[in-house]
């Protein structure tokens, strides 16, 4: 297998990621959450402004873009707001490299954690994330930022979802 390459994601790929988390998405199609593969991706500019900012990490494979990790640093964490490889990729180790990297930013930055909001229903969300040394955060762990997302996410129909935390 060809090796995998990380890099901070340019500015005229926007479009690109979503089309990958689009193809991410289709993982959900024979999931209790099957309504997911039917939401659209977050648009282009809301990807073009984490880009600019140096916050989206790109996972290549001969030359080819298969996952990205979409950040923003909050007080005390990098927060992951998306993780996403190409459907036909799943299963590769990519999604470990992303959050690998991720964590590795989150040091750079000097800053103790990663958090992120996830099914914890669903084996490649909270429990693939707590076998990469994630835990699951209470209601009294949660920063005004994890609840609001969580609440976001529930009034959107997306009630299943926790926050979590990973120490750095």
């Amino acid at each position: 297998m060809s090796r995998l390459r990380i890099r901070l994601a340019r500015p005229e790929e926007a479009e690109l990621i979503c089309a990958i988390e689009g193809s991410a998405a289709e993982a959900f199609r024979g999931s209790v959450h099957a309504q997911v593969a039917d939401h659209p991706p977050a648009p282009a500019a809301a990807y073009a402004a984490l880009i600019s900012a140096g916050l989206v990490l790109i996972a290549e494979r001969d030359g080819q873009p298969v996952g990205f990790a979409a950040c923003e640093v909050l007080p005390g964490a990098v927060h992951l707001k998306e993780l996403a490889v190409r459907y036909e990729r799943q299963g590769q180790g990519i999604g470990r490299a992303l959050v690998e990297a991720v964590a590795a930013e989150a040091r750079r930055r000097s800053l103790p954690a990663v958090t992120l909001t996830t099914f914890r229903d669903i084996s490649w969300n909270a429990p693939w994330y707590a076998r990469l040394g994630f835990a699951e955060l209470g209601p009294e762990a949660q920063d005004e930022h994890l609840r609001d997302e969580l609440a976001a996410g529930a009034r959107r129909g997306l009630t299943a979802r926790c926050a979590m935390r990973l120490k750095v």
